[in-house]
């Protein structure tokens, strides 16, 4: 089985697989191997921009990478979509941690992350679920309505290549995130995937900074 054909995450104890993708922060090109060996890694995958969790999640994971830099850990996030779409989007709102664009999923495949189908039966199944993960909704809402409900909030209009990544994704089922601690050899030492806890419950949420610091102890 090749990397881009993971059936389960990643998990600690296992080397994470290398992988190279631009850079949306700068015009070069951001490899994992080019940690290893220099310092620790958190590595954030992320669906599209579309995804309004996801884009509140990468303001938070911003604000942790100075305080995970402070304990020698650096910070990277990949983000499914477009260069030039991720490019506008974050010289609109900057961030403050290195962040690279994967619009075809390949870092999702290769670590493993799941994408479970949205069948008729899991689409029943959800509308008995309501979550409201940042917070930012008045009360939890149906999952499925969630998205649109936190992009009225957030005033967001998803572009036309945002509606393009959800849909592509959403060939191939709901697409996951995950978090990844690396230790300088690139050793995953902690992993945390979306739902992997809670099933659909858990779905959006994010792991708080003090979840992602309490991680790094395990690097001691």
């Amino acid at each position: 089985m090749t990397q881009s054909e993971r059936s389960a995450p990643v998990q600690p104890g296992e080397r994470a697989p290398d992988f190279s993708l631009r850079a949306v922060h700068q015009d070069s090109v951001v490899s994992l191997s080019s940690y290893v060996g220099r310092a620790p890694l958190l590595l954030a995958i992320f669906r599209g921009l579309y995804c309004p969790f996801c884009r509140r999640a990468l303001a938070q994971f911003s604000g942790a990478s100075e305080k995970l830099r402070q304990r020698g850990i650096e910070s990277l996030a990949v983000v499914a979509t477009e260069l030039e779409n991720a490019r506008i989007y974050f010289k609109l709102r900057p961030s403050k941690v290195a962040i690279a664009a994967d619009p075809e999923c390949s870092v999702h495949r290769a670590f493993g992350l799941p994408a479970p189908a949205l069948d008729a039966e899991a689409a029943k199944a959800a509308e008995k679920i309501r979550i409201n993960p940042t917070g930012e909704l008045s009360e939890p809402v149906p999952l499925l309505q969630a998205a649109v409900a936190l992009d009225k909030v957030q005033g967001y209009h998803p572009t036309a290549v945002d509606q393009r990544d959800n849909a592509r994704q959403m060939e191939h089922g709901v697409q996951l995130k995950g978090q990844f601690l690396l230790d300088r050899e690139g050793v995953v030492r902690w992993a945390n995937i979306e739902c992997a806890t809670e099933g659909l419950a858990g779905f959006g949420k994010f792991p708080s900074d003090d979840e992602l610091l309490g991680a790094a102890g395990v690097l001691s």
